[in-house]
């Protein structure tokens, strides 16, 4: 109904005005639209402008501002539509009407204009898997904005940042988001508050090395929670479902399975409703990977089967890339080789056209990995070798970890023997087990020199990059085979707990307890913002009890049992926070219960007038929330001496 509501208002807006003007404001519409994520309503923004799809904008009586302004919404738009939709040539027609609109914009001197039409081009390059040709124009288009400080350079900057996160350039995608966060953090735009808190969720994600980085994972629990609170402040549905898709390959990472499921099944249920074919194929290419991780082999084939068929039919090649890779090796798993060989070689030639170099080096480590047994020796050694060059810039943690594990292999297959059945001629010359360790042994001191590098000296840190869950390992292999790089390493130090590792058990007795844990009681309607807090308040030593509406909450606290602090949000169903707050203060024995209102919008004097202790803004405060508690307990301590 409010979309409706929009389009009413604008036809009645647009009513006896030139054309320009329409232009101007149906531009101006389609615009929130696109970035709301109504991508099919923003097209019936412009239908005046662009009433078929298949077909051009109709630019007659628009003066040449006005054509750029519609060329680059309607590019825009047909390239989100055409992600969506898995449309043949979507991007190929965006890409098109964006570039026309940049070489007005540049020829009317309007260089700020062309920089953000350069940032929705990239996006269809990226959309393609074409990265390189993405990183000219963002790189051009923030050359031009370097001095600027607004909002349009912030998406710039977020834009550099995605497309190093899905080429693995993981520190140098971290890098322009720390340059975007003060421009972030100074908006008011909660889509682009949402975007970058995502796409820095992300690029943490793909740092953290499954059952390893666990201070990574944490943080991009803590950047998805932030993410899905400005995207549902920005009415975004579509992007709330990429944030539970998120979360599903998170809890993939670390082997949570059944949490996965969940959020990929919501994520699944919102794409179905969007119809958004494009997305619901990357949902079910996670939910094979899942699948395939807890050997259910049969359904990860067919769930695969299904997303490459879906994105067989578009332009998004690096995502179909990954689903192939993924099929492919469901396939080796079922024993199934030529049809995993199919797979894999498909993914190659499919990554390796879009120029997509990271999908297909590893799609080379799977066939290593799932095919060593049904490929020559040799062959084996050409592919890891072809790897190796095209993973030479990763950032990704897990493709060392990789190299390694295909390091082995190889190993294996040369000890084998049978090598010089596969070889012809003068290459049987040239190849010997001497010169293979050599080779080998060369590419794993240059991984450890620059984990080693990456880490700063700290072998627990390379370790970790190195995708090892002991660096008793790594230390030992230093020792051995690499004694030249001790003078590399630094003291180890002491690892910290994190959300996701298990809890470190402290013998106590039962009275020390009873007196230590913390009881808290947390009323919030989010529920992702609800497990945050509850997973970061477990971690020291504090039992919360969680409450989504006020009821709830009224009824425990009217008991008597013993609860030391009240975490509350102000916006609950049926009611509000400061209400709640105004009734608790009623009951005797909380007059002095220390409260704490954790809140997305502005109330913070109604909250110290209704009576609360401390007052924390969600989300970027909710690192506070236990320092908070601890400093509000000592007060009241202090107060009873």
């Amino acid at each position: 109904m409010k979309l409706n509501a929009q389009l009413t208002a604008l036809r009645e807006k647009t009513r006896g005005l030139t054309a320009p003007e329409r232009a101007r404001d149906c531009c101006d519409l389609a615009k929130q639209l696109e970035k709301a994520g109504e991508y099919e309503t923003a097209s019936e923004a412009l239908s005046e402008f662009w009433p078929d799809r298949d077909r051009p904008p109709k630019l007659d009586g628009l003066d040449e501002l006005m054509r750029a302004k519609v060329l680059l919404r309607v590019g825009a738009l047909a390239g989100w539509l055409g992600g969506a939709d898995q449309t043949e040539g979507s991007q190929e027609t965006a890409k098109n009407l964006i570039t026309k609109s940049i070489e007005i914009f540049e020829g009317l001197g309007q260089s700020e204009e062309a920089a953000e039409a350069r940032g929705d081009l990239a996006l269809s390059y990226w959309r393609e898997g074409s990265y390189d040709e993405a990183r000219i124009h963002l790189a051009n288009a923030l050359t031009v904005l370097q001095d600027d400080d607004s909002d349009r350079k912030a998406v710039l900057l977020i834009r550099a940042g995605i497309i190093e996160e899905r080429t693995r350039r993981l520190q140098d995608a971290l890098r322009f988001y720390n340059e975007a966060a003060p421009l972030v953090e100074r908006s008011e735009d909660h889509a682009l508050k949402g975007s970058f808190h995502f796409e820095y969720g992300l690029a943490l994600r793909g740092l953290s090395a499954p059952e390893n980085r666990e201070d990574y994972l944490d943080r991009a629990l803590i950047e998805y929670a932030a993410s899905s609170f400005h995207y549902e402040q920005a009415g975004n549905v579509r992007a709330l479902a990429r944030v539970e898709t998120n979360l599903g390959y998170l809890f993939f990472t670390i082997a949570r399975y059944k949490d996965a499921h969940k959020h990929l099944d919501r994520a699944r249920h919102f794409f179905m409703d969007l119809n958004d074919a494009g997305m619901i194929a990357q949902v079910d290419d996670t939910r094979a990977r899942t699948l395939l991780a807890e050997g259910r082999f049969t359904e990860a084939q067919r769930v695969a089967r299904y997303a490459v068929q879906k994105l067989e039919k578009g332009d998004e090649r690096a995502a179909l890339a990954g689903a192939l890779i993924t099929h492919g090796v469901a396939f080796a798993r079922l024993g199934d080789y030529p049809s995993a060989k199919r797979s894999l070689q498909r993914a190659i030639e499919v990554a390796e056209t879009a120029g997509d170099l990271e999908g297909a080096g590893r799609a080379k480590l799977s066939i290593i990995e799932e095919l060593s047994g049904q490929t020559p020796a040799a062959q084996l050694l050409s592919i890891y070798q072809s790897a190796a060059e095209l993973l030479r810039q990763s950032q990704d943690p897990t493709t060392s970890n990789r190299f390694i594990i295909c390091a082995q292999i190889l190993t294996e297959a040369w000890k084998g023997g049978g090598i010089e059945d596969h070889i012809e001629g003068q290459e049987a010359k040239k190849l010997s087990w001497a010169s293979f360790r050599r080779a080998v042994t060369k590419a794993e001191k240059a991984l450890i020199t620059r984990a080693l590098r990456e880490a700063e000296g700290s072998v627990t840190k390379a370790s970790y990059l190195l995708g090892f869950k002991h660096h008793q390992s790594l230390i030992s292999i230093i020792n051995i085979r690499h004694p030249d790089l001790k003078k590399s390493r630094s003291r180890i130090r002491k690892r910290r707990r994190h959300l996701f590792s298990e809890p470190r058990r402290i013998k106590r007795t039962a009275d020390k307890k009873s007196l230590a844990e913390i009881l808290v009681v947390h009323v919030e309607e989010n529920e992702a913002v609800m497990r945050l807090i509850k997973a970061t308040l477990r971690n020291q030593d504090m039992h919360v009890d969680s409450c989504v509406g006020a009821a709830r909450a009224l009824k425990i606290l009217k008991t008597g049992a013993r609860y030391d602090t009240l975490i509350v949000d102000n916006d609950l169903p049926a009611s509000t926070g400061l209400e709640l707050v105004l009734r608790i203060r009623e009951i005797a024995h909380r007059r002095e219960l220390p409260i704490i209102m954790l809140s997305g919008i502005d109330c913070e004097k109604e909250a110290w007038r209704a009576g609360v202790k401390a007052f924390l803004r969600k989300p970027e405060d909710v690192n506070k929330i236990a320092s908070t508690i601890n400093r509000l307990l000592e007060d009241r301590k202090e107060r009873k001496r």
